[in-house]
């Protein structure tokens, strides 16, 4: 898929229909966030893939807990303190991982932590570690074609502020 289709078609989606992600599938997600950058190269991130009888207690740390249960994958990015851009760190794993499961045809959203305490303890995550996010991943109930339009038609159509009211630009430009 072209990279900006990709990132002007992409829509978080809370609702699966409960299909898993193909083993190769879910490794290529992982290794999307592995892939990403961060400052100084530390890679201040791990991230815990919850199955099976751990699903309910992730679930119900999260502010939705359907996003989790109907979920294919569900993947937490934990952080480890140090630096200021560990939080920006993450998010960029976090993109890239959905925009992977969407090149993939999967679609995906994070997910809020409600409940932190109850989630580390499912998790088995020690300080200093701790969840930056729940990520979940799946099949949407209903088939998405991000070709259906251009990316500039996807862009058009976007709840998004435009980009007069986002971007300033300073200095003087030559020529």
């Amino acid at each position: 898929m072209d990279l900006h289709l990709a990132v002007a078609s992409k829509r978080d989606s809370r609702r699966y229909d409960g299909t898993p992600v193909p083993r190769a599938v879910a490794g290529r997600i992982l290794d999307a966030g592995r892939l990403a950058g961060s400052a100084s190269n530390r890679q201040p991130w791990r991230f815990v893939v919850a199955r099976g009888d751990a699903l309910p207690a992730v679930a119900e740390a999260v502010y939705v807990a359907s996003n989790v249960l109907d979920a294919g994958l569900v993947v937490t990015i934990l952080t480890t303190p140090g630096g200021g851009l560990v939080d920006f760190d993450a998010g960029r794993a976090a993109q890239n991982m959905m925009l992977a499961a969407w090149a993939e045809g999967f679609v995906s959203c994070p997910n809020g932590i409600a409940d932190r305490e109850a989630l580390d303890r499912v998790l088995g995550v020690e300080p200093p570690e701790r969840a930056a996010i729940v990520l979940s991943f799946g099949r949407a109930p209903r088939h998405r074609d991000p070709a259906r339009r251009s990316a500039e038609g996807w862009s058009a159509t976007a709840r998004r502020l435009p980009l007069d009211q986002l971007v300033r630009y300073v200095g003087s430009v030559d020529g």
